[in-house]
């Protein structure tokens, strides 16, 4: 059954009322003590909010930071290590407690988890990110609660996520939930300097026009975890983009975020669910080269009309084999969509300027934000400096 609605809610919260499957992401600071051991007051607040979700018949997946942080205390680290080693053995002992601390604290309710970590390549590969989707899928089937999180004691600076906010909203998309909710220590979205007198929180954001000079932090202050409001905006876009909307609030006012009531910043979906593949493709996927197209094909690729065809290639670079993720560039190196290749970079030039032989079929490519382009193609940004590569391992580097 669905959650009742409070009384004189307005009609934007809709989605939160009627969510069934839900991804909560928890953020280190909002678990951790000052020194970065548990919390187990805080651990257990949280779960109690979730298990009464829980207890409407709402599914729950939880994305939770800390790991890290849970290890440095017992390690005898006063802050977080900057050397991927100390992460890593600080992340190896911090795993253990945290998984620990919340099957202690569920199993007050009769609930059991799962724990599932996962690097950026169990995303950015297809067949990982099938295998993901199943086992989620699994233990949610049989009445667990997944706890995800970044698997940081293999993960190294080549396959992270960089945080965890990015992880839960491609989590949101891949077990096709209805809501996503990002928890952190601050009590939503600011037009500026949430500290600095006249600032305002943003109630609701309806779409990208909402942020216009809207000033973001990039990092945290809390010094255990590592991501920012940056993060978080950029975790709301992907998740909206994707047809899950978003609720962004502190995690002391979890209650009331998952009940549906005014609080934080609620993110209105702006686009409709996609297909897994191309979510991949778009935010998870690691490109193995680049084609660069005649600004006749960027148009047809921009505004899906149709596939890009051998003969709207000018260039390509990299090395890499038919069903691998290309970017597509404009005639100045702009990045304009994302899309699987189908043909090896070594037969593709023997084909570039004149075959009609299909390169990326329509249902295989995502233009990217912005790259929806008019005629003339007059109107694109100005281009974006590339260097040409000769492998995927330096095209790999090249990337920002």
């Amino acid at each position: 059954m669905n959650r009742p609605a409070p009384t004189g809610e307005p009609p934007s919260r809709a989605d939160v009322l009627t969510a069934r499957r839900i991804v909560v992401k928890v953020g280190s600071s909002s678990l951790t003590t000052a020194t970065g051991g548990l919390d187990s007051d805080r651990v257990d607040a949280l779960v109690d909010v979730l298990a009464r979700t829980r207890a409407t018949g709402t599914e729950i997946v939880l994305v939770s930071s800390g790991a890290i942080a849970a290890g440095l205390a017992p390690l005898g680290l006063t802050e977080r290590p900057r050397d991927l080693a100390r992460q890593q053995a600080a992340a190896c002992v911090g795993q253990g407690l945290l998984v620990a601390r919340y099957t202690a604290s569920f199993a007050r309710y009769g609930l059991r988890v799962g724990q599932i970590l996962l690097t950026a390549d169990d995303i950015s590969r297809r067949t990982h990110y099938r295998n993901a989707y199943r086992a989620l899928a699994q233990v949610l089937s049989m009445g667990a609660v997944p706890v995800v999180n970044e698997n940081d004691t293999v993960a190294t600076a080549e396959i992270r996520f960089g945080d965890n906010d990015r992880l839960a909203a491609l989590v949101a998309h891949l077990v096709r939930a209805d809501l996503l909710v990002l928890l952190s220590d601050v009590d939503g979205l600011y037009d500026g300097d949430p500290g600095k007198p006249g600032s305002r929180r943003l109630r609701e954001v309806r779409g990208r026009q909402d942020l216009a000079g809207v000033e973001i932090g990039s990092t945290s202050g809390s010094g255990v975890g590592t991501g920012g409001m940056v993060t978080k905006v950029e975790a709301a876009r992907i998740a909206t983009d994707a047809g899950v909307s978003v609720v962004l609030t502190a995690a002391r006012h979890a209650a009331d975020a998952l009940a549906g009531r005014e609080t934080g910043t609620f993110f209105h979906r702006t686009g409709e669910r996609a297909a897994d593949h191309l979510l991949w493709l778009e935010h998870a996927s690691s490109p193995r080269g680049a084609v660069r197209l005649t600004a006749h094909a960027v148009r047809t690729v921009a505004q899906r009309r149709g596939p890009l065809l051998a003969e709207g290639v000018t260039r390509v670079d990299g090395d890499f084999v038919a069903g691998d993720p290309v970017e597509l560039l404009d005639e100045s190196g702009r990045v304009v969509a994302r899309g699987l290749i189908g043909l090896d970079a070594r037969e593709l030039p023997r084909l570039q300027g004149h075959s009609t032989r299909e390169v990326v079929h329509q249902d295989d490519l995502v233009p990217l934000a912005g790259a929806a382009l008019p005629d003339p193609p007059t109107a694109l940004a100005p281009p974006r400096v590339r260097i040409r590569i000769r492998s995927a391992e330096e095209y790999a580097r090249s990337r920002p």
